[in-house]
Protein backbone atom coordinates (compact mmCIF):
# COMPACT_ATOMS: atom_id res chain seq x y z
CA UNK A 1 0.00 0.00 0.00
CA UNK A 2 1.45 3.63 -0.93
CA UNK A 3 1.54 5.87 2.20
CA UNK A 4 0.78 9.27 2.60
CA UNK A 5 2.58 11.96 5.15
CA UNK A 6 0.88 14.96 5.87
CA UNK A 7 2.84 18.26 5.85
CA UNK A 8 1.09 20.02 9.19
CA UNK A 9 0.87 23.67 9.80
CA UNK A 10 -0.81 23.26 12.97
CA UNK A 11 -2.60 20.62 15.57
CA UNK A 12 -5.70 20.88 13.99
CA UNK A 13 -4.53 20.49 10.28
CA UNK A 14 -2.62 16.95 12.25
CA UNK A 15 -6.00 15.93 13.11
CA UNK A 16 -7.36 16.44 9.89
CA UNK A 17 -4.60 14.18 8.52
CA UNK A 18 -5.35 11.40 10.94
CA UNK A 19 -8.80 11.46 9.46
CA UNK A 20 -7.99 11.55 6.05
CA UNK A 21 -6.02 8.15 6.85
CA UNK A 22 -2.89 9.90 6.64
CA UNK A 23 0.29 7.69 8.48
CA UNK A 24 1.97 10.49 9.14
CA UNK A 25 2.12 14.41 10.36
CA UNK A 26 5.45 16.11 9.57
CA UNK A 27 4.67 19.13 11.89
CA UNK A 28 5.88 22.76 10.73
CA UNK A 29 5.34 26.21 11.19
CA UNK A 30 5.73 29.00 8.26
CA UNK A 31 4.95 26.92 5.46
CA UNK A 32 5.52 29.74 2.97
CA UNK A 33 9.46 29.31 4.16
CA UNK A 34 9.96 25.57 3.39
CA UNK A 35 8.65 25.30 6.72
CA UNK A 36 10.60 25.63 10.61
CA UNK A 37 10.86 24.28 13.75
CA UNK A 38 7.18 24.69 15.12
CA UNK A 39 6.01 25.83 18.83
CA UNK A 40 6.49 23.23 21.90
CA UNK A 41 2.47 24.40 22.06
CA UNK A 42 1.82 22.80 18.95
CA UNK A 43 4.00 19.59 19.50
CA UNK A 44 2.83 18.77 23.01
CA UNK A 45 -0.81 19.15 21.43
CA UNK A 46 -0.26 17.71 18.51
CA UNK A 47 1.22 14.42 20.01
CA UNK A 48 -2.13 14.29 22.44
CA UNK A 49 -5.02 14.33 19.61
CA UNK A 50 -3.41 12.00 17.12
CA UNK A 51 -2.59 8.53 17.77
CA UNK A 52 -1.12 8.08 13.68
CA UNK A 53 3.21 9.10 13.45
CA UNK A 54 4.35 12.86 14.64
CA UNK A 55 7.64 13.79 13.16
CA UNK A 56 8.57 17.34 14.02
CA UNK A 57 10.99 19.69 11.51
CA UNK A 58 14.20 20.73 13.05
CA UNK A 59 14.83 23.82 11.33
CA UNK A 60 15.36 27.14 12.76
CA UNK A 61 14.67 29.78 9.92
CA UNK A 62 13.79 29.79 6.63
CA UNK A 63 16.61 30.35 3.87
CA UNK A 64 19.33 28.28 3.21
CA UNK A 65 20.95 25.30 5.13
CA UNK A 66 24.07 26.25 6.15
CA UNK A 67 23.72 27.34 9.97
CA UNK A 68 26.26 29.29 12.64
CA UNK A 69 26.61 27.77 15.77
CA UNK A 70 23.88 29.27 17.76
CA UNK A 71 21.67 27.85 14.90
CA UNK A 72 22.92 24.27 15.30
CA UNK A 73 22.66 24.53 19.09
CA UNK A 74 18.53 25.79 18.77
CA UNK A 75 18.27 22.39 16.38
CA UNK A 76 20.20 20.58 18.86
CA UNK A 77 17.90 21.28 22.10
CA UNK A 78 14.59 21.02 19.27
CA UNK A 79 15.44 17.31 18.91
CA UNK A 80 15.80 17.13 23.00
CA UNK A 81 12.49 18.78 23.24
CA UNK A 82 10.72 16.56 20.52
CA UNK A 83 12.18 13.32 22.00
CA UNK A 84 10.41 14.58 25.65
CA UNK A 85 7.24 15.30 23.71
CA UNK A 86 7.24 11.52 22.62
CA UNK A 87 7.69 12.28 18.73
CA UNK A 88 8.23 9.70 16.68
CA UNK A 89 10.75 11.17 14.51
CA UNK A 90 12.72 14.67 13.29
CA UNK A 91 12.87 15.74 10.16
CA UNK A 92 16.51 17.46 9.92
CA UNK A 93 19.00 18.72 6.76
CA UNK A 94 21.92 20.67 7.23
CA UNK A 95 24.75 21.30 4.57
CA UNK A 96 28.18 22.17 3.84
CA UNK A 97 29.06 25.65 1.86
CA UNK A 98 30.00 23.65 -1.33
CA UNK A 99 26.38 22.17 -1.66
CA UNK A 100 27.54 18.45 0.42
CA UNK A 101 26.10 16.68 3.47
CA UNK A 102 27.30 18.05 6.42
CA UNK A 103 28.03 14.66 7.82
CA UNK A 104 29.64 15.81 11.41
CA UNK A 105 26.49 18.09 12.46
CA UNK A 106 24.10 15.48 10.99
CA UNK A 107 25.24 12.87 12.69
CA UNK A 108 24.97 14.52 15.67
CA UNK A 109 21.14 15.35 15.71
CA UNK A 110 21.03 11.99 14.83
CA UNK A 111 22.92 10.41 17.95
CA UNK A 112 20.55 12.55 19.83
CA UNK A 113 17.36 11.38 18.10
CA UNK A 114 18.11 7.65 18.40
CA UNK A 115 18.57 8.79 22.38
CA UNK A 116 14.45 9.16 21.87
CA UNK A 117 14.04 6.26 19.91
CA UNK A 118 13.16 8.65 16.92
CA UNK A 119 13.15 8.12 13.52
CA UNK A 120 14.90 10.66 11.05
CA UNK A 121 14.65 11.82 7.57
CA UNK A 122 16.34 13.98 5.82
CA UNK A 123 14.21 16.72 4.18
CA UNK A 124 14.59 18.69 0.98
CA UNK A 125 17.66 20.11 1.35
CA UNK A 126 18.80 17.06 -0.35
CA UNK A 127 17.41 19.11 -3.72
CA UNK A 128 19.88 21.47 -3.05
CA UNK A 129 22.93 19.27 -3.15
CA UNK A 130 25.50 19.92 -5.88
CA UNK A 131 25.69 15.76 -6.40
CA UNK A 132 22.05 14.00 -5.49
CA UNK A 133 23.32 10.19 -6.22
CA UNK A 134 26.34 10.95 -3.65
CA UNK A 135 24.22 12.80 -1.09
CA UNK A 136 21.98 9.82 -1.25
CA UNK A 137 24.96 7.82 -0.18
CA UNK A 138 26.32 10.00 2.46
CA UNK A 139 22.60 10.00 3.68
CA UNK A 140 22.27 6.44 4.05
CA UNK A 141 25.73 6.19 5.25
CA UNK A 142 24.54 8.23 8.39
CA UNK A 143 21.37 6.02 9.02
CA UNK A 144 18.54 8.03 8.17
CA UNK A 145 15.19 6.43 7.87
CA UNK A 146 14.13 8.21 4.29
CA UNK A 147 14.49 11.09 1.86
CA UNK A 148 12.10 13.40 0.81
CA UNK A 149 12.93 14.79 -2.62
CA UNK A 150 11.60 16.35 -5.53
CA UNK A 151 14.23 15.28 -7.43
CA UNK A 152 16.20 18.15 -7.32
CA UNK A 153 13.24 20.16 -9.18
CA UNK A 154 10.38 22.95 -8.01
CA UNK A 155 7.84 19.77 -8.34
CA UNK A 156 8.37 16.20 -7.86
CA UNK A 157 6.45 15.45 -11.09
CA UNK A 158 9.10 17.79 -12.92
CA UNK A 159 11.61 15.73 -10.97
CA UNK A 160 9.98 12.21 -11.70
CA UNK A 161 12.79 10.54 -13.93
CA UNK A 162 14.96 11.54 -11.08
CA UNK A 163 12.99 10.41 -8.14
CA UNK A 164 12.46 7.25 -10.12
CA UNK A 165 16.32 6.35 -10.17
CA UNK A 166 16.63 7.58 -6.71
CA UNK A 167 14.06 5.03 -5.90
CA UNK A 168 15.90 2.41 -8.04
CA UNK A 169 19.28 2.92 -6.67
CA UNK A 170 18.43 3.51 -2.86
CA UNK A 171 16.63 -0.14 -3.02
CA UNK A 172 15.74 -1.32 0.41
CA UNK A 173 18.47 0.98 2.37
CA UNK A 174 16.34 4.29 2.88
CA UNK A 175 12.74 5.24 1.93
CA UNK A 176 12.88 7.93 -0.95
CA UNK A 177 9.30 10.05 -0.19
CA UNK A 178 8.74 12.41 -3.16
CA UNK A 179 6.57 15.78 -2.46
CA UNK A 180 6.05 19.41 -3.79
CA UNK A 181 3.22 19.84 -6.16
CA UNK A 182 1.52 16.53 -5.16
CA UNK A 183 -2.06 16.47 -5.36
CA UNK A 184 -4.96 14.20 -5.33
CA UNK A 185 -4.91 14.86 -9.01
CA UNK A 186 -1.61 13.80 -10.39
CA UNK A 187 -0.74 11.45 -7.49
CA UNK A 188 -1.57 8.30 -9.79
CA UNK A 189 0.52 9.49 -12.45
CA UNK A 190 3.69 10.16 -9.98
CA UNK A 191 3.13 6.86 -8.83
CA UNK A 192 2.62 5.25 -12.28
CA UNK A 193 6.09 7.17 -13.07
CA UNK A 194 8.21 6.33 -9.96
CA UNK A 195 7.34 3.26 -8.35
CA UNK A 196 7.06 5.10 -4.86
CA UNK A 197 5.67 3.28 -1.76
CA UNK A 198 4.96 7.09 0.43
CA UNK A 199 4.62 10.29 -0.59
CA UNK A 200 4.64 13.87 0.92
CA UNK A 201 2.00 17.10 1.19
CA UNK A 202 -0.37 19.40 2.49
CA UNK A 203 -3.57 18.94 0.92
CA UNK A 204 -4.93 22.30 2.25
CA UNK A 205 -8.03 23.93 1.48
CA UNK A 206 -9.06 27.59 2.23
CA UNK A 207 -11.45 28.20 5.14
CA UNK A 208 -13.26 31.40 6.01
CA UNK A 209 -12.63 32.36 9.60
CA UNK A 210 -15.07 33.79 11.63
CA UNK A 211 -15.21 37.23 11.60
CA UNK A 212 -17.97 39.40 11.02
CA UNK A 213 -16.14 42.87 11.22
CA UNK A 214 -13.79 43.48 8.15
CA UNK A 215 -11.23 46.54 8.61
CA UNK A 216 -11.48 48.40 5.35
CA UNK A 217 -7.65 49.70 4.02
CA UNK A 218 -5.67 47.05 5.43
CA UNK A 219 -4.73 44.29 3.07
CA UNK A 220 -6.56 41.96 0.76
CA UNK A 221 -9.75 40.58 3.20
CA UNK A 222 -9.57 37.23 1.61
CA UNK A 223 -5.81 36.55 2.67
CA UNK A 224 -6.30 37.84 6.47
CA UNK A 225 -9.58 36.52 6.51
CA UNK A 226 -9.18 32.86 5.76
CA UNK A 227 -7.31 29.65 6.95
CA UNK A 228 -5.40 27.42 5.27
CA UNK A 229 -5.75 24.06 6.95
CA UNK A 230 -5.35 20.15 5.85
CA UNK A 231 -8.43 18.91 4.03
CA UNK A 232 -9.34 15.73 5.06
CA UNK A 233 -11.45 15.12 2.41
CA UNK A 234 -8.61 15.67 -0.26
CA UNK A 235 -6.20 13.26 2.02
CA UNK A 236 -8.60 10.16 1.46
CA UNK A 237 -9.17 11.03 -2.45
CA UNK A 238 -5.16 11.19 -2.43
CA UNK A 239 -4.25 8.03 -0.81
CA UNK A 240 -7.47 6.44 -3.00
CA UNK A 241 -6.17 7.82 -6.06
CA UNK A 242 -2.37 6.67 -4.97
CA UNK A 243 -3.53 3.26 -4.43
CA UNK A 244 -6.24 2.50 -7.47
CA UNK A 245 -3.71 0.40 -10.07
CA UNK A 246 -2.36 -1.51 -7.15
Amino acid sequence: MVTLEICSNSVQSSIEAQRGGAVRVELCDNLAEGGTTPALSQIELSRQYIDIQLNVIIRPRGGDFLYNDLEFEIMKRDVHHCGLSKCDGVVIGMLNADGSIDKNRNAELIQIARKYRMSVTFHRAFDRCADLFQSLEDIIDLGCDRILTSGGKKTALEGKEIIKQLIEKAGDRIIIMPGSGITENNISELVEATGLTEFHGSFRSKYKGGMEFVTEGLGTPDEEYSILLTDYKKVEQAIENANRDI
